[in-house]
């Protein structure tokens, strides 16, 4: 009897299935804080003065896991004069495997040179027409391998905060169309082939449709916008290019005695007006210098050049040319730019129409010097 039971209780604890040791929930926190200098040419009470120092944001970061769902967010406080807190990014993320993911909620949209068509602080002017670091609501998916990438996005609304018939609200980080219309039922199409041992020569083509709900008329108008871009980024190399083409057409319904040659863009708690059509050439330069010294590891000098050619007749065209450095020493990142302004709302005295009409006959230069310390964690 006893060596029965004790060769039952071996087959019983071989046929035992294994305990899989519990999965823990993953959690990582982060965030920013960051200062701003300025002095800008177009305001003398400033350069009397000698520049403004002062509060840029703070942010969190959180990341997260936990069977197999993730999840990535980012959340940011300006002053109120810049629009007051929202969310920049907030997704859930499925992964299928090492090469694909799904993504839901607030991600940025799949258009031209990612994550920036930049360098600096600034920006290029594609963002202030709404296409570099678009966030907006809705489902993308992505497949990487290697050599190829695509990506393909369905967003049903831009950063949506009232659901009602009322203007959207320009309190956001990304630029979207705002006043009396709004983004709805977008689709992006992005498609990356990279090149040479090191992959390190990217180029790119991006599609994007979508309608315009106009407030006054309650009918859909339509937008579409395409992307070809180079862009050259590697470990083994100092050197990083940027270069985009892209053109854009914004359609909507507007009622009798609208003006149908612009739309209302807007972020950061403010609007302005953007030509309904355009083509934007940009072009950047970077290059690395480490130091590893105790107290800086690296500096990145660059140029970026963007030229807005608007394509409604009488508008002046737009530049922009923001030369500079990002000094890195350890968790803080100092941009120090000389941006200059061409009929550009943020380096100019004309806000509302600088991206629209601009001022035919009395535009000139500007340049706003700008440091942003930032210290990251």
């Amino acid at each position: 009897m006893l060596v029965l039971f004790l060769f039952f209780s071996k087959v019983c604890q071989a046929q035992a299935p294994e305990e899989k040791p519990e999965e823990k929930p993953y959690l990582k926190l982060g965030g920013a804080v960051r200062f701003n200098y300025n002095l800008s040419t177009w305001k003398k009470d400033q350069l009397e003065r000698g520049g403004d120092f002062g509060f840029d944001m703070f942010r969190i970061n959180v990341e997260s896991a936990y069977k197999g769902i993730k999840l990535n967010a980012e959340f940011r406080h300006y002053s109120q004069a810049f629009g007051g807190s929202f969310l920049k990014q907030a997704w859930f993320q499925y992964d299928f495997d090492e090469r694909s993911q799904l993504q839901v909620g607030l991600n940025q949209v799949p258009f031209g040179i990612q994550q920036y068509n930049s360098n600096n602080w600034f920006f290029n002017i594609t963002y202030y027409v709404g296409f570099e670091d678009d966030h907006d609501m809705g489902v993308k998916y992505i497949r990487d391998s290697g050599r190829w990438q695509w990506q393909a996005a369905y967003y049903k609304s831009a950063e949506e905060f009232v659901f009602a018939l009322t203007d959207p609200s320009p309190n956001r980080y990304s630029y979207d169309v705002t006043g009396r219309n709004k983004e709805n039922n977008q689709l992006d199409f992005k498609l990356i082939r990279r090149l040479g041992d090191s992959l390190g020569h990217e180029l790119g083509v991006s599609l994007q449709g979508g309608l315009l709900y106009n407030l006054d008329t309650e009918r859909n108008g339509t937008r579409y916008a395409g992307a070809v871009h180079y862009e050259h980024k590697t470990d083994q190399s100092p050197w990083n290019i940027k270069l985009q083409a892209m053109l854009y057409h914004f359609n909507p319904k507007y009622g009798p005695g609208a003006d149908p040659g612009f739309v209302e863009m807007g972020a950061y708690g403010a609007n302005y007006n953007v030509a309904n059509k355009g083509e934007i050439y940009t072009a950047g330069i970077a290059y690395h210098i480490p130091l590893q010294t105790r107290l800086v590891q690296s500096i990145d000098v660059y140029n970026n050049y963007g030229f807005y050619n608007k394509r409604i007749s009488g508008y002046e065209n737009a530049h922009t040319n923001i030369l500079g450095a990002l000094i890195t020493a350890g968790p803080m990142y100092i941009y120090t730019d000389a941006a200059f302004g061409y009929n550009h709302p943020w380096l100019g005295p004309e806000w509302t129409n600088a991206l629209a009409a601009g001022t035919p006959g009395n535009t000139k230069w500007h340049m706003r010097f700008n440091i942003n310390m930032g210290y990251y964690f």
